[in-house]
């Protein structure tokens, strides 16, 4: 072997060895020198549990890594790997580049804790708090960024927000030195619950522009639900959400943004709990043509929502909303008034303040707008007894709502539980909102329905009436001209109810006054002035007491023939049960005894009692008088078996509203999540209990009422309907009365005299009236 091959192998040799020894001590100290001057260089810990190193090829793998939080022993960030590739040509040239950077299923926490991130050190730290005087000659690039089934935690301590996004997939093609846009491809799973989503943005990192395109399919909004406890005292969320938009914008300007797509919220639930809804709908949906508020243009095809449902009840103290959220919403008040705290569902509200603030100056166009199978409900327990009224089905249509017509024509169409129907036309100049027309008519609205309000602030309910309301406005330039007609039917006041705490008006008085020779209240009341400051006027119901003063007396031997015939027909169709009576009185004996001697002279006759029960307020009736009872046997120290009939009358008369009586339901039924007095009652009074009453009333009534019917004749030709529990129409529980094979003459005679009374000039204008109204008696 020659001298110069000798000299090459040995040199050969040596070059190997010296790439093998550096290929196996270059990863370990590697590893030594990044976990010996993290803390230095990071100010974090780091560690890894083993590290390979290519410098020939510029290849390096870190296999579980782990970066700690500042100070901490918890882990911050951590990664099944971390694979980075580096163009070593290209650092001869002074360009760091790494071509390459792959994270394996990364682990990282955002945690936000007293004002301050914690990766507010290492944003200084790669911003640079500290700067080079001289300029650096080198370029910095990096390529090919790929993180895979990434999970990645946010939470914030003070409010507090625990959240998860999982399955993060996020690729990019890097940013080079001379270049200031940045794109990159997304998609994710939510960490709990339904739904995915995924899409691209690009971004100009110097000017903050953005173009973003995605698609989100039913994703779940749990994370509002967080952010709302922190403005509410209690409560309950629930929705997904649906989006394909395509959108660009800035980032340091929120009004300059241009959105087009398709937005829908699904299966919102916001409540007391998750069984108990305050709002609800099934889908609002979106179609944006163009939304660009600085730009001045909104632009829809379509907005729709789908069975919406929103419930408003008042307390004694506050109301739902009230009790939710503070009084005046002060709870919300505090968090927004913090400029240090963040929330969520605050900011999207402004961000949405600040998207609709031009609306009405700018170029707006809704193609179609749909309300459809709408409810909106009202209760009010802050009175003796609950009163409920509810639109539904509520629907409500609008097309070709547009700034450059010369109108928007909108239609709103209601039932009304439990009785009712309603319908309002608008017709709106889109360019002046202060000039409209409008036409509205509710009718068929039981007055009994308010009895609450009746016997809370008079003593006195009805049990027979039937409201309709109609009016025309027009409106130029915010100046009303417009008529408003009030028509109640019929309305007749039964007997007082005696409690104490509540307020007593001599209801029949007002009614004799009120009340035209017809038995019907009818006024038209004007409303003129400007929209700002209305003024009514209430003329024709000045007119109308004046005449019913002076005319009406002359009158009374007609309208006593009229009552006393209205009263013959209601009797022979009708046996009222008033609250927790239990047996018929001496006057409804009398009526029973009328129909066993009609059944007696007819033997081909035979009637059908249909038992029609208001089982509800009965129950809520029931309810109270227990809980009553229990009060008034705790105060006065007696045993159940020493309460008396005269003991019965006191607690009957005692209001649900008496001081002591509600000191008493807050000892004893201490739950702040019980607002009405119903809630309370029911804490102390089990349902079942109340439900065993109710069955005992029905089964003493049925007694009471086929006492009468004794013989066995009589028996087989008296059929009791199946019981109905129901809302009547007058208010009250009641056996309906059918005859069959003809009709009493003395009932066929009343009907013969009201057609009569009907075609009178005192009545004969409302006849269509009341043939219209058929629940009326």
């Amino acid at each position: 072997m020659s001298r110069l091959t000798k000299t090459v192998l040995i040199s050969l040799g040596f070059l190997l060895l010296s790439v093998i020894l550096v290929l196996i001590f270059m990863s370990p100290i590697a590893k030594y020198l990044i976990e010996k001057y993290d803390e230095k260089y990071t100010g974090r810990k780091i560690t890894i549990d083993w590290v390979y190193v290519n410098p020939f090829t510029g290849y390096m793998h870190l296999n579980n890594p782990k970066i700690y939080e500042s100070g901490s022993d918890s882990v911050f960030f951590s990664s099944e790997s971390i694979d980075i590739n580096f163009a070593l040509r290209k650092m001869l040239f002074k360009t760091f580049e790494i071509t390459q950077l792959e994270f394996d299923k990364p682990n990282g926490k955002l945690i936000w804790d007293l004002k301050k991130l914690n990766i507010d050190d290492l944003i200084n730290l790669i911003g640079g708090e500290k700067k080079d005087a001289i300029k650096s000659t080198w370029r910095y690039n990096i390529r090919d960024v790929l993180i895979n089934q990434g999970t990645f935690y946010y939470r914030e301590k003070d409010t507090p927000i625990n959240y998860f996004i999982k399955n993060v997939v996020l690729s990019s093609k890097g940013i080079r030195w001379n270049e200031d846009t940045i794109s990159v491809h997304f998609s994710f799973l939510p960490g709990t619950g339904t739904g995915d989503v995924k899409g691209d943005l690009q971004m100009n990192l110097k000017s903050k522009d953005y173009r973003l395109a995605t698609t989100i399919h039913k994703f779940d909004l749990m994370i509002i639900e967080q952010y709302m406890k922190e403005l509410s005292n209690y409560g309950s969320f629930r929705a997904s959400l649906d989006a394909d938009i395509r959108a660009t914008g800035n980032f340091n300007d929120q009004e300059n943004i241009n959105i087009k797509g398709n937005i829908a919220i699904n299966d919102f639930h916001f409540g007391k709990s998750p069984k108990e809804d305050y709002a609800s709908f099934d889908r609002l949906s979106l179609n944006i043509i163009n939304l660009s508020p600085k730009n001045h243009k909104y632009l829809f095809d379509t907005m729709a929502i789908k069975h919406p449902y929103f419930k408003y009840e008042r307390y004694d103290y506050l109301d739902n909303i009230e009790t939710m959220f503070g009084k005046g919403g002060e709870n919300i008040a505090a968090v927004n008034g913090d400029p240090t705290r963040f929330n969520l569902i605050l900011e999207i509200a402004k961000y949405v303040k600040v998207l609709a603030r031009n609306f009405f100056s700018s170029n707006y166009k809704i193609n179609h707008f749909a309300l459809t199978d709408g409810k909106l409900l009202f209760n009010d327990y802050s009175i003796s007894s609950k009163f409920a009224i509810a639109l539904q089905p509520l629907n409500i249509s609008a097309d070709s709502i547009d700034k450059t017509h010369r109108k928007i024509d909108a239609k709103f169409t209601s039932g009304i539980e439990p009785y009712g129907n309603g319908w309002v036309s608008l017709s709106v100049n889109p360019r002046d909102t202060a000039n409209f027309d409008m036409q509205y008519h509710f009718k068929e609205i039981p007055i009994s329905l308010f009895n609450p309000y009746t016997i809370s602030y008079t003593s006195f309910p009805l049990d027979r009436g039937t409201i309709e309301f109609r009016g025309n406005w027009r409106v130029r330039e915010g100046i009303i001209k417009s008529t408003n007609h009030l028509v109640i039917i019929d309305p007749r006041v039964t007997k007082r109810r005696r409690n104490k705490n509540e307020k007593w008006i001599p209801l029949p008085l007002i009614m004799s006054f009120i009340r035209e020779r017809g038995y019907v209240i009818d006024y038209e009341i004007p409303i003129t002035g400007n929209l700002r400051d209305p003024k009514y006027h209430f003329h024709d119901v000045v007119f109308d007491l004046i005449e019913n003063i002076f005319v009406k007396p002359v009158t009374t031997p007609y309208r006593s023939e009229v009552k006393e015939t209205e009263n013959e027909i209601e009797k022979a169709l009708t046996f009222k049960w008033e609250m927790r009576q239990s047996v018929p009185s001496k006057r409804q004996e009398g009526f029973v005894e009328k129909l066993v001697d009609f059944l007696k002279e007819n033997p081909e006759a035979t009637i059908t009692v249909h038992r029609e029960y208001y089982a509800n307020k009965e129950k809520e009736q029931i309810l109270f008088y227990e809980a009553k009872k229990k009060f008034f046997l705790i105060r006065n120290n007696l045993k159940e078996k020493l309460f008396a009939e005269k003991d019965s009358e006191i607690v009957d008369k005692m209001s649900v509203k008496d001081p002591d009586f509600v000191r008493f339901l807050k000892e004893n039924a201490n739950d702040s999540m019980l607002f009405t007095i119903q809630d309370k009652c029911a804490k102390l009074i089990d349902s079942g209990f109340v439900n065993m009453k109710f069955e005992q009333l029905c089964k003493a009534r049925e007694e009471g009422f086929n006492s009468f019917f004794r013989e066995d004749e009589l028996i087989k030709r008296m059929h009791l309907s199946k019981r109905d529990d129901v809302i009547p129409y007058n208010g009250f529980s009641y056996y309906k009365i059918e005859y069959n094979n003809g009709n009493p003459k003395s009932l066929i005679r009343a009907y013969e005299k009201m057609k009569e009374f009907n075609d009178e000039a005192p009545r004969k204008k409302f006849k269509q009236v009341r043939k219209a109204n058929k629940n009326t008696l």
